[in-house]
């Protein structure tokens, strides 16, 4: 899936920061290849701080009234480090309205010494206090039409041939969307839909934390999500693709699960790789805008994508035009593997060696559609219509999710640098800490409000009595 030589390269997996000239900054796709050439693709997430002399807009007064359709309320439960986050969607409200929210007292950023001591109190408050609301998914760019290096609304990579040749328009995927954030708004652990890079531009306001497992040991992330939400895990093999699982950082350093750390300010452009599990949470209100594309070395991560089992947040499209028209010497062969499971909309069986949102999007017609006018400063592109292929699948097929491989010790990596504290911790045996980890994914899935926890669960079975854990 790499060069050799790329390999090599940031051996110790750490997030990589660059700094482009405004002729470097011109050529995306080449730009991509530069990074990945220094082994940034390794830690799964890069930061890109683009010249001086670059600008996304030159104004954002005319927001003010746009209308963030379904805000979501996030609410967080769990504890020593496990959460899970829920959304429930709000009534509708402009821009300004929501700024409004994210700076009145109930939501507003607390006071902090630095972004570590804001982290801290981030981890330590993620269950308690006001419910974030978060403005996520509103459809469209804010991108000016002359703006022409890194524009998210029209990147010119090989993820155009879903639309081109396919006449797939994905909300999110292949259109851009715009997230307004306020203090504690979080993005649980997970990879892009069919493991696609993503990028990230913050236009303003208040900055991102990001936390970033390296690909190469994305499977130890799910060995040990699957260990901390059986339940979840049970219901569905790829259940992280809900984006709704939360695992601190001091639970992955205990564990021995390798991750990264970044801050993102306004103005900067954060990069997912394939395959990269990535989560992070904003430090009070901004505006964000991202996309996913892809470059010819996604293609065998897309091809190997898990997906999800349960159909809560799937998102797929076939993997054909990009075999077809970028692997053509595999394309035959490809084909007769796949055989009638093509058909079906079954993934194809994972590598033997991988490289070492809120709602669901949702996925339009497979017939050839207007392009949708974007909410925005400005007048859309034209576009033309493509015609439809025949091999696309409907989208509600259930597509099965292969076993995963043998997984890695979880042992410590002695490349990654040592995390601080973030809160107190105990520590549990292992007959507690499954309890904990039964009663936490229990808990979060079918608890009545009105029932006392502790007794639904001893009576359910969920917790044997007498071996309820002192957390």
């Amino acid at each position: 899936m790499e060069s050799d030589e790329a390999a090599r390269q940031n051996p110790s997996c750490s997030i990589m920061t660059f700094h482009p000239s405004m002729e470097e900054f011109a050529d995306f796709n080449k730009y991509i290849a530069h990074m990945e050439s220094q082994g940034a693709h390794r830690a799964g997430i890069a930061k890109v701080v683009p010249p001086k002399e670059w600008r996304a807009t030159r104004s954002y007064a005319k927001i003010k009234g746009m209308l963030i359709a379904t805000p979501l309320q996030q609410t967080v439960s769990g504890r020593a480090g496990v959460f899970t986050q829920y959304n429930q969607q709000k009534e509708a409200m402009t821009v300004e309205q929501y700024q409004r929210l994210a700076n009145s007292e109930s939501y507003r950023t607390p006071a902090h010494l630095d972004f570590e001591d804001l982290e801290q109190k981030y981890w330590k408050t993620l269950t308690y206090g006001s419910s974030p609301v978060y403005g996520a998914d509103v459809s469209g760019s804010l991108f000016e039409e002359s703006t022409e290096a890194w524009n998210i609304g029209r990147l010119e990579t090989i993820q155009d041939l879903l639309e081109q040749e396919c006449g797939v328009v994905i909300e999110g995927v292949n259109r851009p969307y715009l997230y307004f954030g306020m203090w504690k708004t979080t993005f649980p652990w997970h990879t892009e839909d069919m493991d696609l890079y993503s990028i990230n531009y913050v236009h303003f306001g208040a900055p991102k934390t990001w936390y970033a497992v390296p690909p190469e040991h994305g499977p130890r992330l799910e060995s040990l999500a699957q260990q901390l939400f059986p339940g979840s895990a049970q219901g569905c093999k790829a259940f992280l693709r809900h984006k709704l699982a939360l695992i601190s950082p001091r639970v992955l350093r205990d564990t021995g699960v390798p991750f990264g750390r970044m801050t993102q300010e306004a103005g900067e452009f954060m990069v997912t790789f394939p395959y990269g599990y990535h989560a992070g949470f904003n430090h009070g209100f901004n505006c964000a805008e991202a996309i996913n594309f892809a470059t010819p070395r996604w293609i065998d991560y897309g091809k190997a994508a898990s997906q999800c089992s349960c159909g809560e947040a799937r998102v797929s499209f076939s993997m054909d035009v990009f075999v077809r028209t970028l692997q053509p010497e595999q394309y035959e062969q490809w084909k007769r593997r796949q055989g009638p499971e093509l058909e079906q909309g079954a993934e194809p069986a994972r590598p033997a060696r991988r490289e070492p949102k809120s709602r669901p999007k949702q996925m339009a017609s497979t017939k050839p559609t207007p392009r949708p006018r974007r909410t925005s400063i400005r007048d859309p592109r034209p576009t033309t219509e493509a015609k439809p292929r025949p091999e696309l699948r409907p989208r509600k097929k259930p597509i099965p999710s292969p076993e995963p491989g043998p997984r890695p010790p979880l042992t410590a990596s002695p490349e990654m640098s040592p995390e601080p504290e973030l809160s107190p911790t105990c520590k549990l045996t292992p007959t507690a800490e499954m309890a904990a980890h039964n009663l936490h994914d229990c808990a979060l899935l079918t608890v009545p409000d009105a029932k006392p926890l502790r007794s639904f669960l001893e009576s359910d079975h969920c917790v044997a009595p007498g071996t309820w854990p002192e957390l």
